[in-house]
């Protein structure tokens, strides 16, 4: 499969504090990975870096052969990447369906519209006129994950998509996982529910204080190794 994504040597800071050091990885078309790894080890501080929303060194990150690193995230968003940030990040002035609208204001042509992402989150078009932050912790999940998807990405990164959220509703948007990427679309899933994340994927990279500390098929990973990559202990 070709690539699409490639980090090489990622450094990322903020102001002096330093966030990522020397991070390669790379992510293939219609690829699924899964970014594992404790609170505050880089995880969204990178996804933020491949969204143009932290500046780096142009080379460090590539998209398709184009180096991107120093562009801006409108830039980014037209070339085919969405991010569904942590904490979802809606307009609480906006209702459900002028959210969603938003991201299709990219303008990149691509198989998701409004009518398919109710089709996918039936719940939203029941609810598309109420105001986008009266919803509940996980049906706004699903807003951050259709407003992502309007803009028809290439590729999109999910940031701690079942933080906060309880069992039955991570399982509901987990199911609808595969309808998502089955359009032979690339995803990240950054998560701290290590078994759901390498459900859906096949391969895992681990971050431990903002460096790879494990990349691995999920098929082969052992329990072993992910804890010795996440906390830098042997089980």
């Amino acid at each position: 499969m070709p690539e699409v994504l490639s980090l090489n040597a990622l450094d990322a800071r903020y102001g002096d504090f330093q966030a990522l050091f020397g991070v390669d990885m790379t992510l293939a078309e219609g690829e699924v990975i899964a970014i594992i790894g404790a609170n505050g080890a880089g995880k969204t501080t990178m996804l933020r870096s491949i969204s143009g929303l932290l500046k780096n060194k142009p080379g460090q990150i590539v998209y398709r052969g184009r180096p991107i690193g120093g562009l801006r995230a409108d830039v980014v968003a037209h070339l085919g990447i969405a991010l569904v940030p942590e904490g979802r990040q809606l307009f609480p002035s906006l209702s459900v369906e002028e959210n969603l609208l938003l991201g299709g204001k990219v303008g990149r042509p691509g198989p998701w519209s409004l009518e398919k992402v109710y089709d996918l989150f039936p719940i939203l078009k029941e609810r598309r006129r109420q105001a986008s932050t009266s919803l509940s912790g996980g049906q706004q999940q699903m807003v951050a994950i259709g407003r992502a998807l309007m803009a028809n990405p290439d590729l999109v990164m999910f940031d701690e998509i079942s933080l906060g959220l309880a069992p039955v509703v991570i399982k509901s948007i987990y199911d609808a996982l595969p309808g998502i990427v089955g359009e032979g679309m690339t995803a990240m899933i950054v998560e701290q529910d290590i078994l759901k994340a390498l459900s859906v994927s096949s391969r895992v990279y681990c971050l431990q204080e903002g460096r790879v500390s494990l990349e691995a098929r999920t098929e082969d990973v052992t329990h072993d190794q992910i804890t010795q990559a996440y906390f830098g202990v042997v089980a």
